[in-house]
């Protein structure tokens, strides 16, 4: 190990307090040398964490560490790095900025390498260090295009392989396994990722088939197929998942998952029966391997809904429900909250419908309706595992309801989600499905209900100001005053759609004695609206609106996901 960066390398590990894998690590090191390979064999053995290795190494190279998965990757700094470069030297381009091109690669201190990719940029280079693996995955996610995917599919489609009749299970089970269709689905699916889709709709249509991208809320038509390809593609999803291949008839859902880039992307996988074909709907779910990155702080929650939030989710006991519709981000809030009390003297349990989220510390349990598993079975086996906090993914009957109620009420907190427009409807809905009011006021200690839309693009915000009857349809007539509101223009950071991201709203509804009186007598959602606002309460639209005038998103967004309800 006469290398200098290596010798430093080793040399910072081995003074890390309560280090006692020198010997591994010395042996690592003559084996490897100063290769990156180094760092990934000690990543490997968990002798440090990725971040700890990485950090290191690209300290003693004296140069900084991005990992291309967490970082911003630009379409125009891929176009200036040819594919075929990228692989062969490790590289890929972040970002451009001040005509400077960001390239991580596996060897930044190569002074010859990074001046001839800056010949073949035509800009200077600032390099940066990302492990191999790293490198490879980024590259194989960022240079799939819609182009190269078509070409694959026509490929495909010229082939007589693909001529699949109906009860040809043998010939299909072969079929699965070529290398050309698994290339192409894997493909779609990088395509997929890189244009930071939340799911893939694979549909059969009369005369042809489509996939589709939900991308910020929206979804967006991306490519079209030939249908003699569509039953060898789901099949192929079907293999990944382990499902029945020879089985159209019936619904089956299942996971999978990728390696990438040393983590591994997840994905779950739900197909039906139509009415040209069975369609796939494939929910692309968060890496595991990343760093969490669940926190209340981190959500854009108003402050005067986040502090009295994070004063609720400290309760020894008690509900707190998230309410909203389907895709409205209700898992993802409830584990911000649970992080928020997730330790070591905390025994936290959860019951979902699947497990889509892994999350450390925490014991997650999945419901399963072909063993007659329920909700309720595991909420009530549950109640005998000393549980400290409990996580409900959906109340959907009566008797959830009720042990989630009587767990409250016998010193347990318990976060659950229900599907209402409002807040104030959770609690009339749990009394609506049989859960008695005596029960209900005393356990529910409150209700956030949430929406999530499309977030305008900050690379093409434009301000605008509104016609004064736009205005006044949301804003009180007396004092009103032109306000700008904002609008994307559409430019290639968000493929000219005018949004990138998304942002949500928030209502809270915290549970006064005024309002458990309410609800012992059966008030309505009405009544118990107007109790809340004496004390704070504002209604989904008052939050978008504060949204849209901070630029964040746009009126017509406000006006597709919230109400037209008002609280004075």
């Amino acid at each position: 190990m006469e290398n200098p960066q290596s010798k430093a390398f080793v040399q910072r590990i081995l003074k890390l307090p309560n280090f006692d894998c020198s010997q591994e690590v010395n042996h690592l090191a003559e084996k490897f040398g100063s290769s990156p390979l180094l760092v990934e064999a000690i990543i490997d053995r968990k002798i440090l964490t990725k971040d700890d290795a990485c950090r290191f190494w690209a300290d003693s190279l004296n140069v900084a560490y991005v990992d291309p998965f967490s970082s911003i990757i630009t379409d125009e700094a891929i176009l200036h790095l040819p594919v075929e470069v990228a692989k062969k030297v490790k590289a890929i381009g972040l970002y451009v900025l001040d005509g400077v091109l960001t390239v991580t690669m596996t060897t930044p201190t190569d002074v010859d390498l990074v001046r001839r990719i800056g010949q073949i940029a035509q800009m200077r280079i600032s390099p940066v260090f990302a492990l191999p693996r790293e490198v490879e995955g980024a590259i194989t996610v960022h240079y799939c295009t819609e182009k190269g995917i078509e070409e694959s599919l026509g490929d495909l489609e010229r082939s007589n392989l693909f001529d699949i009749g109906e009860g040809s299970e043998e010939k299909l089970a072969v079929l699965v396994e070529n290398n050309a269709l698994i290339q192409t689905l894997e493909s779609i699916v990088f395509y997929a990722m890189r244009e930071r889709a939340t799911d893939m709709h694979f549909e059969a249509q009369e005369t042809s088939c489509r996939i589709r991208f939900r991308v910020d809320g929206n979804l967006r038509e991306i490519l079209t197929y030939s249908r003699k390809l569509h039953r060898s593609l789901l099949s192929r999803l079907k293999i990944l998942c382990n499902l029945n291949i020879a089985e159209s008839r019936f619904p089956q859902d299942g996971r999978f998952s990728l390696p990438i880039g040393g983590q591994s992307a997840n994905f779950r996988v739900s197909t039906i029966p139509a009415a040209h074909g069975e369609k796939a709907v494939v929910r692309i779910l968060p890496a595991t391997g990343k760093k969490s990155s669940w926190s209340l702080e981190k959500m854009m929650i108003s402050q005067p809904i986040l502090q009295p939030l994070k004063r609720l989710v400290q309760n020894p006991n008690g509900i707190i429900f998230v309410t909203g519709p389907t895709g409205s981000g209700k898992t993802t809030t409830l584990y911000a909250a649970l992080a928020e009390i997730n330790k070591p003297s905390i025994n936290i349990s959860t019951i979902e419908d699947p497990v889509e989220i892994v999350m450390p510390g925490v014991t997650q349990s999945q419901v399963n309706s072909n063993i007659d598993l329920k909700f309720s079975t595991i909420l009530r086996a549950l109640m005998r595992q000393d549980p400290d906090v409990i996580l409900v993914g959906e109340i959907r009957d009566l008797e959830t309801a009720k042990i989630a109620t009587e767990a409250a009420l016998t010193g347990h907190i318990v976060f659950a989600s229900l599907h209402t427009n409002s807040a104030p409807q959770a609690i009339s809905r749990l009394m609506e499905i049989g859960v008695e009011p005596y029960t209900v006021a005393p356990s529910v200690i409150g209700v956030l209900a949430q929406r999530l839309v499309a977030r305008i693009c900050e690379a093409c915000k434009e301000a605008y100001y509104p016609s004064r009857e736009v205005l006044a349809r949301y804003f009180l007539e007396e004092g009103l005053v032109e306000v700008p509101f904002y609008r994307g223009r559409g430019c290639t950071a968000c493929r000219n759609t005018g949004f990138k991201g998304r942002i949500a709203f928030h209502e809270l509804v915290l549970v006064t004695e005024e309002i458990r009186t309410l609800i012992s007598e059966r008030r309505s959602a009405q009544e118990i609206s107007k109790a809340a606002a004496r004390v704070g309460y504002k209604p989904l639209r008052y939050d978008a609106l504060k949204k849209v005038l901070l630029g964040l998103t746009t009126i017509e967004e406000v006006e597709q996901n919230t109400s037209f309800e008002w609280a004075t």
